[in-house]
């Protein structure tokens, strides 16, 4: 007999969201707990969001918040569908490269605004409404255009892949800075400079050398992320004829 797996056959947390609500016998919901998740995440990092620092906050007992959420994979995507939304167009945008690349800005600034982000375990995984809806946009904006569905998703997510990785590593250079106590590129290099010297003295990497000599964008990932994602968007453009 096949044994059923976890979670299976049961209605998924988007589902439960859909139903009707029955009156409610406290101020919590989905919404809240999302907010007040967040809230802490942003001021002390994913690892403060704990289901009792929740219940704490909320001014309910533990197991309350349980009712709205079935453990931890339930709050995590509760969590990236709340800052998700961020992501939506303020306007009407049109062209498929405008589409793609407006959002991959408003991803940057949201992934920024919220670096536990890259905390999570798996945030591509998140299937959520907000998601959906900015992959559905980015990939009508694709569509129409004599791409088949592979190649547009192909091209979907060598966007999705540039902006998530940077961004990432964006973060994690911004969180090494905070626990060096650095706050600007001369301090880092003041404090990687016995290492580089020694390095560059080798004469091993002149092309290397060159740049950290001469760049004149080395403290500007905006203009780094823009140049990047052009390139991008023009390897597209290219490659597929649109």
């Amino acid at each position: 007999m096949a044994t059923q797996k976890k979670g299976e056959g049961e209605p998924t947390l988007w589902e439960r969201l859909e139903r009707p609500s029955v009156a409610a016998r406290t101020a919590l919901s989905h919404r809240k707990i999302a907010e007040v998740a967040v809230a802490v995440a942003d001021a002390e990092g994913f690892a403060a969001v704990t289901m009792r620092r929740l219940a704490t906050e909320l001014g309910v007992a533990p197991m309350a918040a349980y009712r709205y959420v079935s453990g931890k994979d339930d709050l995590w995507a509760l969590m990236v569908d709340q800052v998700s939304a961020e992501t939506a167009p303020a306007g009407a945008e049109s062209g498929w490269r405008e589409v793609l690349r407006a959002h991959a800005l408003r991803t940057r600034t949201m992934m920024l605004n919220h670096p536990w982000l890259s905390q999570l375990p798996a945030p591509l995984f998140a299937l959520t409404p907000n998601r959906m809806a900015a992959a559905e946009r980015q990939l009508a904006a694709l569509d129409g255009h004599g791409l088949d569905p592979d190649t547009m998703m192909a091209a979907f997510r060598a966007v999705s892949s540039f902006v998530q990785g940077f961004v990432q590593s964006e973060v994690a250079v911004g969180q090494y800075m905070k626990e060096q106590g650095w706050a600007t590129g001369d301090e880092i290099r003041q404090g990687l400079a016995p290492q580089m010297t020694w390095l560059m003295g080798t004469g091993r990497y002149p092309v290397f050398q060159h740049y950290a000599l001469n760049a004149a964008h080395k403290d500007d990932p905006a203009w780094e992320f823009e140049l990047g994602l052009d390139c991008v968007l023009d390897g597209i453009a290219a490659r597929l004829g649109i």
